[in-house]
């Protein structure tokens, strides 16, 4: 019988990959990736660029896309023998890329090129290529003893399943806490759709009445919009202890050792690697040169942006006192006032927008302004094998008619479903012989599903993420680098890498934009005038308490990771704390333990890099103050960003690649601007 998960010469076959093959696939593969490298190290007495890179290229690829739909769907289709196939090849896949990253004779194969005359005549990817898995095998620990290689390698190993213990925790903690209400007057203030949205769970799990989850679209909704203090207390207190001691799950799914055992791994990586920390591990292949520049930057965004911070909250608690008879303002109903205000003050609310943003024209919409901005056209593809019903697979084309690149888009949250949205790679670009391989992305998200059969009705946030992981998705998709290890997202500096997400979410409040992608459910109207600029007056809304709550998040994550194990570190938690204090101007009650659901920096990439969304959004503000000098639709500015930005991959520096762009390096000024604090 033909084993479905090995076969790459087609899109992955989600439906027939079957859980028992998993393990013994990846563990094949991977010996026999051992066993192709040591043979080609061996016999090759003189190594060219051309065909080592080739071989390794096909190497990796294979593992990678055997592996990315398993990946993936332990993340939208999780079950238990999914999870248990999945989390006995991490340990397996993180001893292989550790093993290559010190193998010794592939270090030496790749500095002998860099040494060589031939270096001079590679092109900028090639070299890029070279150089970046040098710094890679520096940051592996190549020139380590076998002593330690090995106790490097058995961390990074452990880490890898620590990571993933964090994640299954987080996920397993959202969806074991529900609360299911049949008196309707507990439902007060909750607008129609979110009644559909719980009325439509609550059958779905064979109940009467109304069933709210800790999933993204259900809690924003209760906390944005519930008359209910009580409810509003409960929800938030089960979403901000998830995973923790505390709470109604207390202890069940606990992350606190967890923690402490990946920042103790990492710790001791940096240990071996003879630097000071884990910051600094983490900046060597980013684009900020220290990690002082990272505190720089941080407490400078805090500096201009505290004093309005403090501002905008005493007034939300004046007119939560004045409006709302809440005397003692509580972390649970800063959302639930701010609706309230926004509201009073500018006359809109997201429930209002919500029937101009059905998901159809939502996504036709975005299709049109790429297509106006880089000249590509989407069309939807049918009969691809997707692993749910609600997930569509799309084709991409240049102006000459040629493929350029294919994702599939998985919008709605369920159940299963690792909650938040998020961009991964299915399959990258790279040269095979004559033809190249096309990209294929996953576009994931969480936005609120449709009820009954009408379309999903999407509120203006939500419009602005599938921008965003739409802008990842382009640059992975449009690129036109061929080495492997450069093309797409691959090789660019973590901290430029939301440049082009986040540059993209700016058409959701451009009206030229907004014209596009709005139509009204009923009657096809595109947001009104009135409507539209109430959005835009209403845009900087507490965008100083906005930003310093990222500020929050990014200080605490750089100096977790700067300053865990030394002499200024007593806990997690004190450390936290002593942020909020400089920083935060809600300070939540001491039951929340956000850090016990901090997946960025515990489970994902973000680790001692959080603060990369900041600094990208410099990048992304900047690269956008262009378009609004020259038109947002200009298509000349369109081309030369897609062929510096998007379509350049990791093939040169990005701080080289921006300055092509907009013929200077970055200011703050335009972030500054768009977020009213200037």
């Amino acid at each position: 019988m033909k084993n479905t998960i090995l076969d790459i010469t087609t899109l992955p076959k989600f439906t027939e990959i079957k859980t028992r093959e998993i393990e013994p696939s990846i563990s094949k593969i991977i010996e026999e990736n051992e066993k192709e490298i040591k043979n080609y190290l061996k016999s090759e007495k003189n190594i060219e660029w051309n065909s080592f890179i080739k071989k390794l290229e096909t190497l990796d690829n294979y593992l990678s896309r055997v592996w990315s739909p398993v990946s993936h769907l332990n993340s939208v289709m999780n079950t238990d023998d999914m999870r248990k196939a999945h989390d006995q090849c991490l340990p397996k896949l993180s001893a292989y890329s550790t093993e290559q990253s010190q193998n010794s004779d592939l270090y030496k194969a790749y500095n002998s090129i860099r040494e060589s005359e031939e270096y001079n005549q590679l092109d900028n990817a090639n070299k890029k290529v070279i150089n970046n898995a040098l710094l890679k095998f520096k940051l592996n620990g190549v020139a380590l003893s076998e002593e330690q290689k090995k106790e490097f390698k058995e961390i990074k190993t452990n880490l890898s399943s620590l990571k993933s213990k964090f994640e299954q925790n987080v996920m397993d903690a959202t969806q074991a806490f529900q609360i299911h209400i049949e008196d309707e007057s507990q439902l007060s203030g909750l607008p129609d759709f979110v009644r559909d949205m719980a009325k439509q769970a609550a059958g779905e799990d064979d109940l009467k009445g109304w069933l709210f989850t800790l999933d993204a679209p259900s809690y924003i909704a209760v906390m944005t919009y519930s008359d209910i203090r009580k409810f509003r207390e409960e929800i938030y207190i089960a979403f901000t202890t998830r995973a923790s001691n505390k709470g109604p799950n207390a202890g069940e799914f606990d992350n606190t050792q967890v923690m402490e055992d990946i920042l103790k791994g990492r710790k001791q990586l940096a240990d071996i690697l003879s630097f000071e920390n884990y910051a600094e591990v983490s900046i060597a292949d980013k684009m900020a040169d220290k990690t002082d520049d990272v505190l720089v930057f941080l407490n400078n965004l805090v500096d201009k942006s505290k004093t309005q911070a403090f501002k905008e909250f005493e007034k939300l608690k004046k007119y939560a006192k004045k409006e709302c008879s809440i005397i003692t303002m509580e972390a649970w109903d800063v959302m639930y006032v701010s609706e309230k205000l926004k509201q009073k003050e500018y006359g809109i609310s997201q429930e209002e927008l919500k029937p101009y943003f059905p998901a159809p024209k939502v996504i036709n919409g975005l299709f049109e302004i790429v297509k106006r901005l880089y000249g590509i056209t989407i069309e939807e593809i049918k009969g691809v094998n997707v692993w749910h019903r609600d997930v569509k697979f799309y084709e991409i084309k240049d102006e000459a008619g040629e493929v350029r690149g294919q994702f599939y888009l998985d919008l709605y949250a369920r159940n299963n479903k690792r909650g938040g949205a998020w961009m991964d790679e299915c399959i990258c670009r790279m040269k095979c012989g004559q033809t190249v391989q096309i990209p294929v992305a996953y576009l994931t998200c969480n936005l609120t599903s449709p009820v009954g059969d009408k379309p999903a009705l999407l509120n203006h946030d939500e419009v602005t993420t599938l921008f965003h992981e739409f802008g990842h998705g382009l640059q992975h998709m449009l690129t036109t680098v061929n080495p492997l290890f450069v093309s797409g997202i691959s090789g660019v500096e973590w901290d430029a890498v939301e440049l082009p997400s986040q540059f993209m979410e700016n058409w959701c409040w451009e009206k030229e934009g907004i014209e596009l992608i709005s139509g009204h459910v009923e009657t096809g109207e595109v947001l009104p005038e009135n409507l539209y600029k109430k959005l835009i007056k209403a845009k900087n809304f507490q965008s100083a308490m906005i930003m310093v709550r990222q500020l929050e998040f990014a200080l605490f994550d750089f100096r977790l990771h700067m300053e865990f194990d030394t002499h200024k570190f007593e806990s997690i938690q004190n450390l936290l704390n002593e942020v909020r204090q400089q920083v935060a101007v809600v300070i939540p009650p001491e039951i929340n333990q956000f850090q016990h659901g901090f997946s960025h920096i515990f489970a994902g990439g973000y680790a001692a890099g959080y603060y990369s969304y900041k600094w990208a959004e410099v990048l992304s503000a900047d690269a956008f103050s262009k378009f609004e000098e020259n038109g947002i639709f200009d298509r000349k500015t369109g081309q030369e960003f897609l062929e510096n930005i998007l379509e350049t991959g990791g093939s040169e520096k990005a701080m080289d690649l921006f300055v092509r762009f907009r013929g200077r390096e970055p200011g703050i000024d335009a972030l500054l601007r768009h977020s009213g604090l200037m």
